[in-house]
This record gives structure tokens, C-alpha cells and sequence, in this order.
């Protein structure tokens, strides 16, 4: 299948992450290509943010809902507020968390470039300085604003490496530059600083403690309700799903299913999994968020009907990780 992004068919390209590797990127975004590129939380799917075409493309590629914002890349602060205007709560969540996986969603600039397609034709723009020396290294090659979902198939299990790209989108985009795997594992926390409220629309990398305790107080809590017209990224109900059911606080395992674990007592009637994975035996979350989409992946690849998930405690990244396996449990 050709990229969306030109009528040119190729293959996908695998980039090295050097400075070949980010020219070839970079060349390829400008012509309006679509490229996936990693950053510290997810790989993310790059096109040019500014051309309502190449935005498109990754619409097209991911088959995503177009009212589902998507997360505008930049490589530093300045960049950032040429696009959104920042109160001062949201700049001292910059101050205190750029560049990593925060995501501010602000009331577009009167200097905006971010086209609207790309912003779903809100007022406001969701912007991301990322952590990743790689990926800023491309931003800066670039020159513009990149739009960056997460590089899969719509609802689908986020990408933590290039393979997991691959799986996906092969055929589909002009190229992969290959970072090997993401630190975090869990995508980006969105905040929305808008109307005088800071609000957290998705938990993820930054907790809710780590920006209480930059605010001064808790952020508002997210509106799931406004999940089916989001003002940012991230609020479908339905989304990060496997193939596979997925079965949230199992404390029992039934014959045939896939079993998701965490900690070192499995639970009741494991030894009948079809196949099982732990996320992490030592019962730490941040060990378990960076495998989590990994091991989602090797689960479904199984062909097993339903995912059993053990207990996880919501506290933390926790958090984080419960919020997306919700959503891959959510019907569809």
C-alpha cells in the first residue's frame, strides 16, 4: 500500500538515529511524508503539523476520528508560545516539566501555524516539548510544528518500539526513525489551561501529584463525559484496544484466557492461561507502564478471546495505566 502522504509507492523506510537518519526525516516531512519518530513516552506519528494534507495523511494512516485533536511537537518554549498563549499556571508547568510527556492544550496564538485539521477545529492547540534528544534533535531539523499521534491503527495498542510501528503502519508511511524503545512507556499527561481552569484531561507520564505540587493545588479532574467532542487529545472512551476482550480486575483466571499480570502473587487459576505475562513481578508501576502496550501487543498476537487483568493499583502511574486499560476494555 502507498503512503497516504504521496502517490509515490515505496516501502517504509527504517532510519538509524543519527544525523542521515534525522536529514532523511526531516526532508521527507517537508515534502508532506509521513514519518514516525520515538519520543520518551510512545512513538509518535510525524507529519507536518502546518499543512492541512499531510495532517490528513495521518488521519488517513491511523484512521482516526477526526474530532480527536491531535498533539502538536515543538522543540523548545519558544516555539511553543508562538502557537498557544500560555496563563501563568500553564507556564509553570512548563517551566517546571518541558521538555517531557506534558501536554498543554492552550488557547491558540493570533501567530498559530498549527492548521486546524490539526486541532480539529477547536480555539485551542494541545502542545508538547518531548523529552527525547532524538526527537527534538528532528523538531529542530524540521523547522515546524509536527503533528504526533501515537504511530498505530486507531484504538489500537500504542507503539514502545519501531517493530511495533512496523505491525501496524507498514506500507502505510514513508518511514520509522528508529530510536529503539521509549523510557516511559505510557503516553503523554494532557492538561487543559483554558478559561481560567486547569484541567487533566488524560493522566499519563506526569502524575497528578507531580502538578498539584507545581500549582499549589489539585488540577480538576477529567470529564469523560465530554469524551465524544474532546477539547483534547487522548478522551475517547473506546481506545488503546487489542483484538482481544479485555477483562480489568481479574482476581481469577479462567481456562483459555490471556492473563495480564502485576506482582508477585499471580492470581487464582493462572496455570489455565492460554499464555500470561507479568508486567511487573517486583509490583512497581513504573516498571509496568513502560511494558504495558508491549505487552498487550504479544498478548493479542496470541489469538486468545479475552485478556485477563489482574489488580493494579491506581495510585501514581498507576493511574495512568488503569486509565488506559479502561479504555481498552471499553465497548465497541
Amino acid at each position: 500500500m502507498s503512503d497516504p502522504g504521496s502517490t509515490a509507492v515505496a516501502d517504509t523506510r527504517r532510519l538509524a538515529p543519527d544525523a542521515d537518519g534525522i536529514a532523511a526525516a526531516a526532508a521527507l516531512l517537508r515534502a508532506g511524508r509521513l514519518v514516525a519518530f520515538p519520543t520518551e513516552t510512545v512513538y509518535g506519528l510525524g507529519g507536518d503539523a502546518t499543512d492541512p494534507a499531510a495532517v490528513a495523511a495521518i488521519y488517513a494512516a491511523k484512521a482516526r476520528p477526526q474530532f480527536n485533536p491531535l498533539i502538536a511537537h515543538v522543540p523548545d518554549r519558544e516555539a511553543a508560545g508562538r502557537q498557544g498563549v500560555f496563563s501563568e499556571d500553564a507556564r509553570r508547568l512548563a517551566d517546571a516539566f518541558w521538555p517531557g510527556p506534558l501536554t498543554l492544550v492552550l488557547p491558540a496564538a493570533s501567530s498559530i501555524t498549527v492548521c486546524d485539521l490539526a486541532r480539529a477545529g477547536l480555539g485551542s492547540v494541545a502542545l508538547r516539548v518531548p523529552g527525547s534528544d532524538l526527537a527534538r534533535d528532528l523538531l529542530h531539523a524540521f523547522g515546524r510544528p509536527l503533528a504526533g499521534p501515537s504511530a498505530n491503527r486507531s484504538g489500537r495498542v500504542s507503539p514502545t518500539a519501531a517493530a511495533h510501528v512496523l505491525e501496524d503502519l507498514a506500507g502505510r508511511i514513508a518511514a520509522v526513525l528508529d530510536g529503539g524503545e521509549t523510557v516511559v512507556g505510557v503516553e503523554s499527561t494532557v492538561v487543559a489551561c483554558l478559561d481560567g481552569r486547569v484541567r487533566l484531561l488524560r493522566p499519563g507520564g506526569i502524575t497528578r501529584a507531580d502538578l498539584a505540587a507545581v500549582l499549589g493545588h489539585a488540577p480538576e479532574a477529567p470529564d469523560m463525559a465530554a469524551a465524544e467532542a474532546p477539547v483534547g487529545p487522548g478522551m475517547l472512551s473506546s481506545h488503546y484496544a487489542p483484538n482481544a476482550r479485555v477483562r480489568l480486575d481479574a482476581d481469577r483466571i479462567l481456562p483459555g484466557e490471556a492473563a495480564l499480570l502485576f506482582g508477585p502473587i499471580p492470581p487464582v487459576g493462572v496455570e489455565t492461561a492460554s499464555a500470561s505475562l507479568n508486567l511487573s513481578p517486583a509490583g512497581d508501576v513504573v516498571e509496568a507502564a513502560a511494558r504495558l502496550f508491549g505487552a498487550l501487543r504479544r498478548l493479542d498476537a496470541t489469538g486468545a478471546p479475552t485478556i485477563a487483568v489482574a489488580p493494579i493499583p491506581g495510585e501514581g502511574l498507576g493511574e495512568a495505566i488503569r486509565d488506559r486499560l479502561v479504555r481498552a476494555a471499553a465497548p465497541r
